[in-house]
């Protein structure tokens, strides 16, 4: 059985670090100016150029996207990232415009190519063709199942294959959505995309705009456009038997802690399918875990399509779901006086529930002893606070601390 990579969101450079030390095989980033996550999950090169020596120091590869529709302006600055990044020796860039993968071929003939999911590759011959075209890894369209793409694997075993196993999906074919641009004028395609589809509608008659009717029997909005999240960790065995070579996860705009709590979890899970598949049972706390993050519900997409299981992944009543959300960051570990050193993100009261995740275990911590760097107790911390934990064991620098939100922050 192939061993696929975990291959994780990196927005930016905090969120590659936490990929890496929560298990990630391998990130992938925007390129500045030439990604579907414009600014807000793009690097410039020189944060690239740090991110790779970081990563390579660690024995992770990284990806870059260049996946923007590109017009004629933007052709002169593919030209000219794709030189840089060939110098600062990234892994492999991500595209689906024919046009940027000219460019790439020409510039830097020995760089290696992924093509985008945007290129909505459903097929062998597809495949068969890019591959011709210099293209080392296909990201398959989201509309394959399990067994159509097992079936393209075992006819190009020669070419990397790679599919999303958790995260946001769009409801738009392989996510090539026109609403934003239409609603707003901010193409999804050119990385500005304003995700129309999560916004809450409803539904009139024409001649009675002020009498809406409800879709669904409470009294919330419906979110008719909206897909819930992609999950696979329970049919990873399944996964496995496809012959994928890489495993993505999605979320390059998602937080700090969104990238630690999924990147390990899958990296427990997939650690566990590889070791033993036909033993293989997706653990309760797993599943936990993944409901501890922001999500809008969660499907298995197109995967399971061919055991008769149709698409489930529309989401009519509601928007997001979250329990626990980010409290800071380690910056130190003091092994001689026992306690680490956090810097805060979101208001942590005295009494809140919470909790130090480590690359192997959850760590419950005593939030009424928290104090300040002067060692005074404190009732309540605020962001970019830094406080005292007392912790009996090592802890990395990046680890994430967590809260459980009170009722009143909840959805």
């Amino acid at each position: 059985m192939k061993k696929p990579e975990l291959l994780v969101p990196a927005g930016d450079l905090e969120k590659l670090r936490t990929a890496i030390l929560y298990g990630a095989d391998a990130v992938y980033t925007g390129v500045e100016g030439l990604s579907l996550r414009a600014q807000q999950a793009e690097m410039t090169t020189a944060e690239l150029a740090e991110g790779v020596r970081t990563a390579h120091q660690r024995g992770v590869k990284v990806y870059a996207a260049m996946n923007i529709a590109a017009k004629n302006s933007d052709l002169e600055l593919v030209k000219q990232k794709t030189g840089e990044l060939a110098e600062i020796g990234v892994d492999g860039v991500i595209l689906s415009d024919p046009g940027v993968l000219a460019v790439v071929r020409r510039v830097a003939p020995h760089l290696p190519v992924h093509l985008s999911t945007q290129a909505n590759t459903t097929n062998t011959e597809a495949v068969r063709f890019w591959h011709a075209q210099g293209v080392r890894r296909i990201i398959l369209a989201r509309e394959l199942n399990l067994a159509e793409i097992a079936a393209i694997a075992r006819d190009v075993p020669e070419v990397e294959l790679e599919i999303f196993v958790h995260g946001a999906m769009c409801l738009a074919y392989s996510g090539r959505c026109l609403l934003s641009a239409y609603l707003t004028g901010r193409s999804a395609n050119r990385g500005e995309c304003t995700h129309p589809c999560r916004w809450e509608y409803m539904l009139t008659e024409r001649s009675r705009p002020h009498e809406p009717l409800l879709v669904t029997e409470d009294k919330r909005y419906s979110y008719l456009l909206s897909a819930k999240d992609l999950r696979m960790i329970e049919y990873l065995p399944e996964v496995l038997a496809a012959g994928v070579s890489s495993l993505k996860i999605e979320g390059r705009m998602k937080t700090v802690y969104y990238v630690a709590v999924v990147t390990r979890t899958y990296r427990w899970a997939l650690d566990a399918a590889l070791k033993d598949p036909d033993g293989y049972r997706c653990a309760p706390e797993w599943l936990a875990e993944l409901d501890k993050v922001s999500n809008r519900g969660y499907t298995t997409g197109f995967y399971l399509k061919h055991k008769g299981e149709q698409f489930a992944g529309l989401n009519t009543e509601e928007s997001y779901r979250r329990s626990y959300g980010l409290a800071g960051t380690v910056l130190q570990y003091r092994p001689a006086e026992g306690k680490i050193l956090v810097e805060l993100r979101n208001q942590l009261t005295a009494g809140d529930e919470t909790e130090l995740l480590l690359p192997e275990a959850t760590l419950a911590l005593d939030s009424t002893t928290m104090t300040d760097e002067n060692g005074q107790p404190l009732a309540a911390g605020h962001n970019s606070y830094r406080v005292y934990f007392r912790v009996d064991r090592p802890v990395p620098v990046g680890a994430v601390v967590r809260r459980r939100l009170p009722r009143s922050q909840l959805p």
